[in-house]
């Protein structure tokens, strides 16, 4: 088994890798196209990192993981980590994640403070999603399970995605979960609020993704956090 950081927006495992989404995820047009990583790859510099790091058996690609360091705010935000089902049991998404890890604390200089995800809450999945989730042999329960094994909490906070929702609106389906070494109680709202800033920019503009992440800040402070299966408390 060979894991490595795909480089060249032309190496082949970025298409095998759009393969595994399509083939492991339920909702496979949520994630980011294989033509849209490899132009991600080819970007040097400007305000994030993407990171493509695969697990390579033979000429056959079992893994993989897409990313990104965000240097305005410290962070990385994960868009994907899947394993072919052929290559699950072998702790290949542990060995990935410590990857991914290393590669964020390797882009950033050892300043990564946390890595952010957002994962479905199996108590707001639709009978379609659920449907979906058998079909590619998953289950929203289990998936928040090993994430929370991984060392991934959720985040405290109303979160949403602003777009891809019914008719253009808001994705609510989903928690925001944060691995941070050392598994503390808390983490600083103003991480969150920055983190999602500035993700959310290169598609929803500055202003709004100001306006968006403002609403994650609350009064500030600390958030708490929570095992990977709990949801947030319900917000007024």
């Amino acid at each position: 088994m060979q894991l490595r950081r795909v480089t060249d927006p032309h190496d082949p495992a970025i298409e095998a890798f759009g393969h595994l989404q399509d083939r492991v995820y339920f909702e496979p047009d949520m994630l980011i196209p294989a033509r849209y990583i490899a132009m991600m790859l080819a970007q040097t510099g400007g305000d994030r990192e993407n990171v493509l790091l695969v697990a390579e058996q033979g000429d056959r690609l079992v893994g993989g993981t897409v990313f990104h360091f965000l240097p305005e705010a410290g962070s990385g935000f994960s868009s994907f980590l899947g394993i072919d089902p052929a290559a699950r049991g072998q702790g290949l998404a542990r060995q990935l994640h410590a990857a991914r890890w290393q590669a964020l604390q390797d882009v950033s200089g050892g300043t990564c403070a946390a890595l952010f995800i957002d994962v479905v809450h199996p108590a707001r999945e639709s009978e379609e999603q659920r449907d979906a989730e058998r079909r590619a042999g998953s289950d929203a329960v289990g998936r928040r399970a090993r994430f929370h094994a991984l060392g991934f909490r959720t985040v405290n906070v109303a979160y949403r995605q602003p777009v891809g929702g019914p008719d253009g609106g808001p994705v609510t389906d989903m928690d925001l979960l944060a691995f941070v070494p050392g598994d503390p109680p808390t983490l600083p709202a103003a991480l969150v609020a920055d983190t999602m800033r500035a993700y959310w920019t290169p598609w929803l503009g500055r202003e709004r993704a100001e306006r968006e992440a403002a609403r994650l800040l609350g009064a500030g402070g600390e958030v708490d956090l929570r095992p990977a299966w709990a949801e947030p408390d319900p917000q007024p």
